[in-house]
């Protein structure tokens, strides 16, 4: 099947950025992101603020309305509504965004998010119209001990469980190996399209060929406009979660990087 999955540059931008300052990067980076859209149509963009930034960051995007450059939420609660305070509910992304980013490894790591509760909100996502970006990857140990595999084929498994067969289309996938974020030290693209073939061929033994097909997997990890295009040059990797570099206009050049390398 002819390879034809857009290319989805997604920036993180963690716990940075209040209200103030998220506007105001937004409005210094998003009209040259929209120069690359309009030159490129298989690029998308999605930005990815801190909850209290999220309708900030929606107001500068309204004024342009770009189908392509989207608004995402770095997580979320399962349940619709209720007594669950601090959270924020499926139905309330869902008013601002078009994506939200769930098990990061962050998520996994330092809140003790397991492959159940990512399973709960990735469904509870796409029953809400929700493009979930959904996390997986191994940290340091379970690479240098040669558990890769093992800790793909289980967060696979359990995080995509039961999807509905008219959702598998809309699931994002990134692979995030842990041990190269945040260090400047990023997995090799081969490296990255070895687990990033395997998660595709999991999710047809799950969902079928054309899902697989259909599905787009990025590279999460120390992603920069100097190495970007060595990812997606391959065919197999369809863009990037992208951290520290999305917080600087730098995110601007690795955007164009990424069109120019399809």
């Amino acid at each position: 099947m002819a390879h034809t999955r857009s290319i989805i540059i997604a920036g993180n931008w963690k716990m940075n950025y209040g209200p103030r300052r998220a506007s105001s990067f937004a409005q210094e980076i998003v009209p040259e992101l929209l120069n690359i859209l309009h030159q490129h149509a298989q690029i998308v963009s999605v930005l990815c603020p801190p909850a209290i930034s999220l309708s900030a960051v929606h107001n500068v995007l309204e004024v342009h309305a770009h189908q392509r450059l989207a608004l995402g939420a770095q997580n979320m609660y399962f349940e619709e509504q209720g007594a669950y305070t601090g959270e924020i509910s499926p139905v309330m992304v869902h008013e601002l965004c078009r994506y939200v980013i769930l098990g990061h490894s962050e998520r996994r790591t330092y809140f003790g998010e397991s492959d159940e509760l990512v399973n709960k909100k990735t469904l509870a996502a796409l029953k809400h119209g929700l493009r979930p970006i959904v996390c997986v990857g191994e940290n340091l140990q379970q690479y240098e001990s040669g558990q890769t595999e093992q800790v793909i084929r289980t967060q696979v498994a359990g995080s995509l469980a039961g999807l509905p067969a008219d959702k598998v289309s809309e699931l994002v996938i990134a692979y995030e190996p842990v041990w190269a974020i945040g260090t400047g030290k990023a997995a090799t693209p081969e490296i990255a399209c070895s687990v990033i073939g395997l998660i595709r061929l999991l999710y047809g033994n799950m969902y079928g060929q054309e899902a697989a097909e259909a599905l787009h997997i990025l590279y999460g990890g120390s992603v920069t406009s100097a190495n970007i295009a060595d990812f997606v040059s391959n065919s197999d990797i369809d863009g990037a979660l992208v951290g520290g570099a999305s917080l600087k206009a730098d995110f601007i050049e690795l955007t164009r990087k990424a069109a120019e390398a399809r």
